[in-house]
């Protein structure tokens, strides 16, 4: 038998028919305190079973995976002009690698390359310097035994003398979808089975650079009409008004910031796309669907001014309690467009106002007339439009959503992991306040209640319109989330944006004078390697 097995960087997908990289990553450099990744390719001529260990230096966290295959019928861009801006070239239609299995041991079928993924954080004692990893390949036949050596490849980590500093003054949100934890795990509402669930999925976005966590005090209005998850208890008052309990509320945002996230996005208080219609929300937490007001009713209409003069104050209350109401970030409607909605959306912040001229608001818009003017307090432009924001001094955060594709910036199941990895240094290229991104877990069919295996079906069902990949970071496993591919290199791109600023980089210094824009950037691997080398090289330099 002969069985070919090469370390290669977080960077590269591994399709099944790849041949394996000629050279093999022999050395990785990184910060004292961060998380790097690697993977191990293999191929063997004939089916064998394999099992995988990682060792490295004493109180070092190491991590072992197997990477897994998700199909992908169609590229997401139809046009592709250059080769660096969409992966899997010649090999989709076909399968992608991207979930990641806690496996380190199985069946490598013959003549099909498969990958291993390792994840490694040095111990908190660690010094800089040389530090060596090993990995060991063993082979078994179809009855256990040992078949043939076992094969044994090293690599090099050189930890430089820096410390990454916690980020701040930029956000990080992709928004969790409580109704497809629901649906996935079959919780009956917010019983405990949820909440027995939901932290694993706190501190997952925490471990990949998220700090912001969109909180579903009423059913998010987004994407058709979801199941109810409306973690706030309404009830009418015999005499007029409403009653809220804030129980279920307050032990969603407690658990949050035990798993250690610190800001709080809160649902949106409008339809999407406009502010034409009041929110949908139910008596109860609508286990019964029984709304309070038909879902037609105008924004501003009078019932829903009168709901809203009696929520907000108590909301207010709450975060003040909370200690968290200068960590909280208020939407009003998802994506308006047009003239139609920009006199929507003003009606209804002019509602809000007058009833809580405390609040502020954020939401995704990309037309520059809704930033003019103070419309929309801080706008979270398409990174489409973000520099024109930004050249025009409208200070933003900067998201994208299904599109734009092709050359841009993007996180899609064929966006190269070298793209995926400029994240932290695009974002740190111009001041922007923060990024958001809406599909952490929609494991749905688009608009519909109608869950989806997203083991097989990546697009919700709605391909080209909505993008392989664009729906979810992350797979359902038994437990919690199963991380993909692009979620960790996400995840150590920000890791990048941590490190330049830690440094304190210019951001008109000269090593980032390459990035001209999102979709202007370089795109391959070697750049951002040089590019970290030449940060280490600086701060070893500054300590002298």
């Amino acid at each position: 038998m002969k069985l070919d097995c090469t370390l290669v960087p977080s960077t590269l997908r591994i399709f099944p028919n790849d041949a394996l990289p000629a050279r093999s990553l022999s050395s990785i450099d990184a910060a004292l305190n961060e998380r790097f990744s690697f993977q191990l390719g293999l191929r063997a001529d004939e089916a064998v079973r394999v099992r995988v260990s990682l060792v490295g230096p004493e109180g070092w966290s190491l991590r072992v995976r197997r990477v897994g295959f998700v199909p992908m019928p169609h590229h997401n861009t139809l046009i592709i002009r250059d080769p660096l801006d969409t992966d899997g070239l010649g090999r989709i239609p076909g399968f992608v690698p991207d979930p990641l299995f806690d496996e380190s041991e199985f069946s490598l079928p013959q003549s099909e390359t498969n990958a291993f993924w390792f994840t490694v954080t040095p111990s908190a004692g660690a010094d800089p310097g040389r530090h060596r990893l090993q990995v060991t390949v063993e082979t078994f036949d179809e009855k256990g035994n040992p078949a043939g050596r076992p094969r044994r490849l090293a690599l090099i980590v050189r930890l430089h003398n820096v410390r990454l500093a916690k980020r701040s003054g930029f956000h990080v949100t992709h928004w969790l979808y409580t109704d497809c934890l629901m649906d996935r795990y079959g919780t009956d509402g917010f019983d405990e089975k949820f909440w027995r669930i939901l932290p694993a999925y706190l501190r997952n976005v925490v471990e990949h650079g998220q700090d912001t966590i969109y909180v579903p005090m009423f059913t998010p209005p987004l994407d058709g009409v979801k199941r109810p998850s409306q973690l706030l208890r309404v009830k009418r008052r015999k005499g007029g008004g409403y009653e809220f309990d804030w129980t279920d509320v307050r032990r969603y945002v407690r658990l949050a910031k035990k798993c250690g996230l610190g800001t709080f996005e809160w649902c949106h208080l409008f339809a999407q796309w406009g502010c034409r219609h009041a929110l949908r929300i139910y008596e109860g937490q609508g286990k019964d669907e029984k709304l309070l007001w038909p879902e037609e009713t105008p924004a501003t209409s009078p019932i829903y001014r009168d709901f809203l003069a009696q929520l907000l104050p108590e909301l207010r209350a709450f975060l003040r309690d909370e200690r968290i109401l200068g960590a909280s970030l208020f939407h009003l409607s998802d994506e308006p467009s047009g003239e139609e909605a920009r006199v929507n959306y003003a009606a209804a912040k002019s509602m809000l106002v007058g009833i809580a001229p405390w609040m502020r608001f954020i939401d995704a818009v990309s037309e520059i007339e809704f930033g003019k003017g103070g419309l929309i307090d801080t706008p979270v432009p398409s990174i489409h439009t973000a520099l024109d924001f930004h050249a025009a001094g409208i200070s933003s955060w900067c998201y994208y959503c299904c599109g734009p594709r092709g050359p841009f910036l993007q996180h899609l199941l064929d966006t190269p992991l070298a793209k995926v990895a400029m994240h932290g240094f695009l974002f740190w290229r111009w001041p922007f306040l923060g990024f958001l991104h809406w599909g952490l877990n929609y494991w749905n069919q688009r608009g519909t209640r109608t869950p989806i295996d997203p083991f097989a079906v990546c697009d919700a069902g709605a391909w080209p319109i909505w993008a392989y990949g664009d729906t979810f970071l992350i797979y359902p496993g038994p437990d919690g989330p199963i991380d993909s591919m692009r979620w960790e290199v996400f995840a150590e791109a920000m890791q990048d944006y941590a490190l330049l600023q830690t440094l304190g980089v210019a951001r008109d210094n000269a090593i980032l004078a390459p990035l001209r824009s999102f979709s202007d950037f370089p795109k391959d691997a070697e750049w951002r390697i040089a590019a970290r080398r030449r940060l280490f090289a600086l701060a070893e330099r500054s300590a002298l």
